[in-house]
C-alpha cells in the first residue's frame, strides 16, 4: 500500500525554509529530510516523520508521512542515494552527536525507514557535518564534528583537533575515512596513503569515476577552500592544484 501525501498536492504547497538538511535526487526527483529552522534565538528541529518530495520536471512539491524505525529530528546528518534507497549516518539530535545508520526505500511509495544494524567491524565514532561518497555498492563517510573516547584521540594513525572550547571532553574535528558494505552489513577503514587532508566538518563532497572529492570545510573559527582527491582503488590522498580565479581577474586587468 502506498503511503499517501499529507493534503492533496498544490502548486503554492512549497517544503518549509530549513538548514542541516539532507537531500538527494533519485529518478527525476528531489527529497529533502530533516534539518532545523531558527525561530526567535532557537533552533528548532524539523519533523522526522515527514519527507519532502519535488518533481524536478514538473516543478511540485509534495510532502509524504513517513513510519518504521524513523530516526530522531536531526541536522547535520549525510544523506546519499544508492540502488532506490537514501541512507543517513550521523547527524545531530536534541542529545547531540550520533553515529547510527538508517536507510529508507524511495521508489516503493511507502516511506519506511530501517534502522541498519552492522554485523562486522566497529561504527565510527558520533558526528554531525561530515560529507560522503558512494562507489561499487559502498557507502564511504570522511570527517566531521564529534565527540571521541581517550582511547581514540590517542591513536597515532588518526589525526583529530580538539575544540578547546570544550573543558574535560574530547570534542573536534576529524578527518578519517569509514567505508559501510550494505551488502555484507559491515564497517571497515581503509589504509590511505599519500597527504590526506586536514580535519575538518561542513565541507562538501563529489564523486566521479573512481575519485572521489572534498572542497572546503571548516576546523575552529577558519574555514578553507582548498580541494583533495582520494583514488578509491589505491586509496592516496592528493591536493589539487586551483587557481583563485578572483586574483587571476584581478592579476589579468591589471
Amino acid at each position: 500500500m502506498e503511503a499517501s501525501p499529507v493534503g492533496r498536492p498544490r502548486p503554492e504547497l512549497v517544503a518549509r525554509k530549513r538548514s542541516g538538511h539532507t537531500a538527494v535526487v533519485e529518478e527525476g526527483l528531489l527529497y529533502v529530510w530533516g534539518g532545523y529552522v531558527s525561530v526567535a534565538v532557537n533552533e528548532v528541529l524539523l519533523p522526522n516523520d515527514e519527507i519532502w518530495v519535488y518533481d524536478l520536471q514538473q516543478g511540485v512539491w509534495k510532502v509524504f508521512h513517513m513510519t518504521g524505525e524513523v530516526p530522531p529530528s536531526m541536522s547535520g546528518t549525510c544523506g546519499c542515494a544508492l540502488n532506490g534507497h537514501m541512507y543517513i549516518f550521523g547527524g545531530c539530535d536534541d542529545n547531540g552527536q550520533t553515529n547510527q545508520l538508517y536507510s529508507v526505500n524511495l521508489t516503493d511509495g511507502k516511506y519506511t525507514w530501517k534502522k541498519i544494524k552492522h554485523k562486522m567491524g566497529s561504527a565510527p565514532s558520533p558526528r554531525d557535518k561530515l560529507s560522503c561518497w558512494v562507489y561499487k555498492g559502498r557507502l564511504m563517510y570522511f570527517g566531521g564534528y564529534g565527540l571521541k573516547s581517550s582511547t581514540d584521540r590517542d591513536n597515532r594513525n588518526r589525526s583529530y583537533i580538539v575544540d578547546e572550547t570544550w573543558m574535560g571532553v574530547f570534542w573536534g574535528w576529524n578527518n578519517e575515512v569509514h567505508i559501510f558494505d550494505p551488502m555484507q552489513a559491515s564497517w571497515s577503514e581503509p589504509q590511505t596513503h599519500g597527504r590526506a587532508p586536514a580535519p575538518r566538518a561542513a565541507h562538501t563532497s563529489a564523486t566521479t569515476g573512481c575519485r572521489g572529492y572534498i572542497c572546503g570545510g571548516r576546523v575552529r573559527e577558519t574555514r578553507s577552500s582548498d580541494v583533495h582527491c582520494l583514488d578509491f582503488e589505491t586509496w592516496t590522498w592528493s591536493e589539487m592544484c586551483v587557481c583563485d580565479y578572483c586574483d587571476q581577474r584581478k592579476f589579468e586587468k591589471d
